[in-house]
């Protein structure tokens, strides 16, 4: 598959799962009002995340291998399973395709009378956050801690269901499962990033505060996604 082919399909991927994941956090997640059943809540964007990768692997896995993260990318060169030459290629794509999507849902948004991003709110317009920006009031360093592990247990997984030994067929939905639980678990820390794509997407829409607290959500993805593929490589070896 040619490199433009594989770059786009890796924007049209970040896109979706931003505008999808994303997307049900500011349109769907509290609509009619805190408490009102028609909201999706918590759960319901955990699982719009999980099959926004779900649908987008089972499209874009064949022509792209379906990143649409540069925690995934990296992850996956650490683990000796993604080329160097293609790194920075597919991390640019990744994320012109997360703020295309951002750009597009805060049109959406917009459309909505009485719709307004309060930068100072935890989770201001889907965005990830600590301190203050946490949805939980989590500490930096929890925040961090949080953003490591999980992102390297993601790549565990990815890497394990996509081994040639693995199940055939059945890795999107591993990987997007394993995901939806990564929202589960980390939305009241840090709203969840593990895609530092998915989290710039967002923050330059969002206000000066979530900008600035943007480098933690490149740090820690990114390590965890290298400790994720280094730990696979290693235990998932034959020899």
């Amino acid at each position: 598959m040619s490199m433009g082919k594989r770059l786009s399909a890796e924007s049209l991927g970040a896109f979706w799962l931003v505008l999808g994941g994303c997307g049900s956090a500011v349109l769907a997640a509290k609509f009619g009002g805190d408490g009102n059943p028609l909201g999706i809540g918590f759960l319901g964007v955990a699982l719009a995340f999980g099959l926004t990768v779900v649908t987008g692997a089972y499209a874009f896995g064949h022509i792209s291998g379906a990143h649409f993260n540069p925690a995934v990318s990296v992850g996956l060169w650490a683990g000796g399973r993604f080329p160097t030459r293609d790194l920075v290629p597919y991390i640019i794509a990744q994320v012109a395709g997360g703020l295309l999507a951002g750009f597009i849902l805060l049109q959406i948004a917009s459309g909505a009378t009485g719709f307004a991003i309060d930068g100072s709110q935890a989770g201001a317009f889907a965005s990830n956050g600590y301190g203050a920006l946490s949805p939980g009031g989590y500490s930096v360093a929890a925040a961090f801690l949080c953003e490591v592990v999980l992102t390297a247990v993601f790549l565990i997984v990815i890497m394990g269901s996509t081994h040639g030994k693995a199940p055939a067929g059945f890795a999107p939905l591993a990987i997007g499962l394993s995901l939806t639980l990564i929202h589960l678990i980390s939305i009241p820390v840090t709203n969840t990033s593990v895609n530092p794509a998915r989290s710039t997407a967002v923050a330059f829409f969002a206000g000066s505060g979530a900008v600035s607290q943007l480098w933690l959500f490149w740090v820690a993805p990114l390590l965890g996604g290298a400790i994720g593929g280094l730990i696979y490589k290693w235990i998932g070896s034959d020899r």
